[in-house]
């Protein structure tokens, strides 16, 4: 897991610092921090495992998470309209989402206004509470000695729009093509 780490880390950076070095003639990198909130739809379903004699009918799983938290961004220009660059996400989750963070690179086009659109991959780590997903306040994974935290790809699109240096965003993702994730968020740029 940490070669996995270090590993994304070090392409992010690869992938950042050849445009960072061009981009230092033409203009600065935007930097932007903030704070975002959405929706974690983690994709369990057991219809599948559904046997005939009704062996799951019963069992409930909580799948959807509220998660709160923040990013990092920092863009810079390769050419006219076009920027790459690197963002950071840490949040807070409610129901089987305890956490979650990640690191992606970003390659989108900037429009006269300022607005961004992007497109965006990485990697994306979800620490799960397996209480909630199952419904049962009870469960502590700890008595099973479970690793509740999972990681996989990152793909996603999301738009920034500029207000003087205030910055709304959007974002939607998935995580291996599993699950669905949307945020919202506000940021400030530096």
């Amino acid at each position: 897991m940490k070669k996995l780490v270090f590993t994304s880390l070090m392409a992010a950076g690869a992938f950042a610092l050849p445009v960072a070095a061009q981009a230092q003639d033409t203009t600065k990198p935007d930097i932007t921090i903030g704070a975002s909130v959405g929706m974690h739809d983690l994709g369990v379903d057991l219809g599948d495992l559904d046997a005939d004699d009704g062996e799951f009918n019963d069992f409930n799983i909580d799948d959807t998470a509220e998660i709160y938290g923040g990013f990092a961004a920092i863009d810079v220009p390769v050419g006219e309209s076009m920027f790459a660059g690197v963002e950071g996400n840490f949040h807070l989750g409610s129901g089987p989402i305890e956490s979650e963070y990640g690191v992606s690179g970003r390659l989108g086009f900037k429009t006269k206004g300022g607005s961004k659109i992007y497109a965006r991959g990485g990697y994306q780590w979800v620490d799960l509470d397996a209480g909630e997903l199952i419904d049962d306040p009870d469960f502590d994974e700890n008595d099973f000695d479970l690793d509740t935290t999972a990681g996989d790809y990152l793909v996603g699109v999301g738009v920034e729009v500029p207000i003087s240096s205030v910055v709304l965003r959007a974002n939607v993702d998935t995580i291996a093509f599993d699950t669905l994730r949307g945020t919202v968020g506000v940021g400030i740029k530096f």
